[in-house]
């Protein structure tokens, strides 16, 4: 049965630059082959200057590209994202506790929020990449408060933007409607990396960049 990686033709080993547990578990999903380097980044100071959030996420994810690009000594292509959350103008990273957990999810209770995720998707030893980002609107039901009390404790939103996973159990019946694409809520839209790694795969064959 062929895959959709079995189509991408990769000369190179493709690195996810990246600790999220849910972008591992995608790329798995189509098939990829790829190995992990988590990257060295603060991403609370990262690129705070960019105010646009689509850049800023395409910013953040350059830097992550960078730093793991910094850590190896073979060619290789490198992807990395990054995933915020955004509402009334304020971008909801992830909670340091319960308590703040609890206080952003009441704020997204029966609201719209929107998500963006950026990608860059970068060649060593060469440093030319590709970028591209995603944006998707999420409106949640209201919310009761033994829900949100019963996700808090499971303790899965201490480690999502907004403190919430579309993919747990608990996220999955919270969101009433998206509009845009689903895996981009996850934290990697899917498509968008697939058509961008093609291009850029191409794009370095006609430069003739990969060895």
């Amino acid at each position: 049965m062929v895959k959709i990686f079995d189509l991408i033709k990769l000369k190179c080993p493709l690195i996810l630059a990246s600790s999220s547990p849910r972008r591992k578990k995608l790329l798995e999903m189509l098939g990829f082959e790829f190995q992990v380097v988590f990257p060295e980044v603060n991403e609370d100071t990262l690129c705070k200057d960019v105010y646009d959030y689509s850049m800023k996420v395409v910013c953040i994810s350059k830097e992550k590209a960078m730093s793991v690009a910094q850590k190896i000594n073979y060619e290789s292509i490198i992807l990395a994202a990054d995933t915020i959350v955004v509402l009334d103008g304020n971008i909801l990273t992830k909670p340091i506790d319960d308590y703040e957990a609890t206080v952003m999810l009441k704020k997204l209770s029966n609201r719209t929020h929107i998500v963006f995720t950026g990608i860059v998707i970068m060649h060593y030893p060469s440093f030319k990449y590709k970028t591209c980002f995603r944006r998707t609107e999420v409106t949640f039901r209201k919310l009761h408060e033994d829900e949100i009390e019963a996700y808090v404790k499971s303790a899965s939103p201490l480690d999502k933007a907004g403190a919430y996973g579309i993919q747990d159990d608990f996220g999955a019946v919270f969101v009433k409607s998206i509009n845009g694409c689903y895996y981009n809520i996850v934290g990697l839209p899917l498509e968008s990396f697939y058509t961008s790694l093609r291009n850029f795969l191409d794009e370095l064959e006609k430069e003739r960049i990969l060895q």
